[in-house]
């Protein structure tokens, strides 16, 4: 790839009406972490410096809903985003262009504020489920054609999906058998239960939440859509990293529903499916054991 090139298409692109005003340092000053998908640089210029993500350029559309979602995220003036500058194709490339915010030492002020916040964040609503795009989870594409039906959006756009997509990948047999008989039974842990349409990050685990140079929270790499507020809180238990603090101001802001430890492992098998079919066969012994315990609770 041609930074040098890649460097003059992403400044002609900040430049907006006065295209090339903007100009990047021809090479990144350091590659950084950022994933296991895609190429993330510190990049310098005549501004502030860029986060900047790089993908092949079939990768346009992914970056596109990644930036909607961040301002999506901006606009329910809750957690700490990313502001998004840029984000196109040039160089035989798709990028996307972020503020580089910073980091710094994380503490449990930091936990508490972020569950206070993104309580505030869950209370931006819509009248259905799912958004106006569709986007991904990680790099697997994430369906969210909007439904009334919270049911029904979660069993087909995220559970059913999923284990198609295994199916594929040719993971069929007690996998396919449970799992075909759990979407059977996936109203039963809603029916004394009717979440609202809250904004979602839709990845939040421990490694898509920081500390900004003040020790307040700051969210990336979401997969934004208005779904049930306990798939967020969920994903935060799945890999661990978020302390009592954030919990605590959580429930103190917006207290969880009766049943919600239930739920916790039907929104992370979403999560677990994914992964089995994004890195291999090491997620199918907990996939099967999640579909099993959630089959027991209802009986099954």
């Amino acid at each position: 790839m041609a930074l040098d090139e890649l460097a003059t298409a992403i400044g002609n692109s900040l430049g907006g009406a006065r295209a090339g005003r903007a100009r990047l340092c021809p090479q990144p000053t350091s590659r950084v972490h950022g994933g296991s998908i895609n190429e993330c640089y510190r990049w310098e210029g005549d501004a502030a410096p860029l986060f900047v993500k790089v993908a092949p350029a079939r990768g346009s559309a992914m970056f596109e809903a990644e930036a909607a979602g961040l301002e999506e995220l901006r606009r329910a003036q809750a957690v700490r985003v990313p502001r998004v500058m840029s984000v196109g194709t040039g160089a035989g490339k798709a990028w996307l262009a972020l503020e580089w915010i910073q980091s710094g030492a994380p503490s449990r002020m930091t936990d508490a504020v972020l569950g206070e916040q993104l309580a505030r964040q869950h209370r931006s609503t819509q009248p259905a489920f799912g958004w106006s795009r569709d986007n991904t989870i990680g790099s697997t594409p994430q369906l969210n054609d909007w439904d009334e039906s919270w049911v029904t959006f979660f069993r087909d756009r995220r559970l059913r999906y999923q284990l198609n997509l295994a199916e594929n990948n040719g993971y069929g047999g007690r996998l396919q058998r449970r799992g075909e008989a759990l979407l059977d039974r996936v109203s039963e842990f809603f029916s004394a239960y009717q979440p609202a349409p809250s904004l979602l990050h839709g990845d939040l685990w421990g490694g898509n939440r920081a500390a900004d140079e003040r020790g307040n929270p700051v969210i990336f790499d979401p997969a934004v859509y208005y779904g049930d507020r306990e798939a967020d809180l969920a994903m935060t238990r799945l890999f661990g990293g978020f302390g009592p603090e954030f919990y605590s101001a959580y429930d103190s802001n917006w207290a969880l529903a009766a049943g919600a430890a239930a739920r916790t492992d039907l929104y992370n098998l979403y999560h677990v499916l994914n992964h089995l079919n994004l890195f291999g066969g090491g997620y199918l012994g907990q996939a099967v054991s999640l579909i099993d315990n959630l089959l027991a609770e209802v009986g099954h």
